[in-house]
């Protein structure tokens, strides 16, 4: 096994030095099938076991390995987000339940004319719409694109929001009074584009959900959203008995 070599003559530990290379190694995908144990990490880093061994405390401790007595460290699994099924939800508050940090990059807030998604909320084709796209995160990771139109009637104020940290339907609420009530939605599994791909950072063979929404408040059209959802990271789910079919639980709202 070919050596790897560490700064001994700068000022950082090698724990933290080493901390640093496996964490790099991981972001490539390096030990998905298993990662190396203390006795093969010390031949290959040339560094005593004590260093070894706080390097590993301390990628434990900040939940990347999971480490039992007598076991080979393994890579922990990444949260999965779960969305109930035939209920109304929030990206951001099913990310939150997972215990990740939302975040998103906003791509576009503008108005802009978009004939079919006009004819899909029941309005001419020249219906000013606030439009906005954002690439959501979980945690560090990119989870979905997600599109959003709305009449400019209604939701010009969310042209001055930062969706960088909030939901969409707390900001909606907060400056406009509307609040999502009811709407169709259809899920169907899709093979992502390259492009696609590059955005989320998906893993070779990873399928996406792509989630379209009608969303109403007291019977009108106020949402058309397009979302793109890794289908890795993403499942839905639903409850059920012999005696009442499926019940569909209502998730918190962000």
């Amino acid at each position: 096994m070919a050596g790897r070599t560490l700064d001994r003559s700068g000022s950082t530990p090698l724990w933290q030095q080493l901390q640093r290379s496996l964490l790099d190694r991981l972001s490539t995908g390096e030990f998905s099938e298993q990662f190396p144990g203390e006795l093969a990490l010390v031949e290959e880093y040339d560094v005593s076991r004590s260093t070894v061994r706080q390097a590993l405390r301390q990628l434990r401790a900040d939940g990347v390995i999971v480490a039992e007595r007598g076991r080979q460290p393994r890579v922990a699994p990444v949260p999965e987000i779960h969305q109930p099924v035939g209920a109304l939800y929030s990206l951001f508050a099913s990310v939150e339940a997972a215990g990740l940090s939302q975040d998103s990059v906003v791509r576009a807030l503008d108005v802009r004319a978009d004939a079919l998604v006009a004819e899909r909320l029941g309005l001419e084709g020249s219906t000013p719409l606030v439009y906005l796209e954002r690439l959501r995160l979980a945690g560090d990771d990119p989870l979905a694109i997600d599109r959003v139109w709305l009449p400019a009637s209604i939701a010009t104020p969310l042209l001055d929001a930062d969706f960088r940290h909030t939901s969409l339907y707390g900001e909606l609420a907060t400056r406009t009074g509307i609040r999502l009530d009811a709407g169709h939605e259809d899920v169907h599994a899709v093979v992502p584009s390259p492009a696609e791909s590059a955005q989320l950072r998906c893993p070779a063979g990873t399928a996406l959900f792509a989630i379209n929404r009608l969303g109403l408040s007291q019977g009108r059209p106020v949402e058309w959203r397009q979302t793109l959802v890794r289908g890795d990271r993403f499942a839905l789910t639903a409850e059920f008995t012999a005696q009442f079919g499926y019940r569909f639980t209502q998730p918190q709202t962000g």
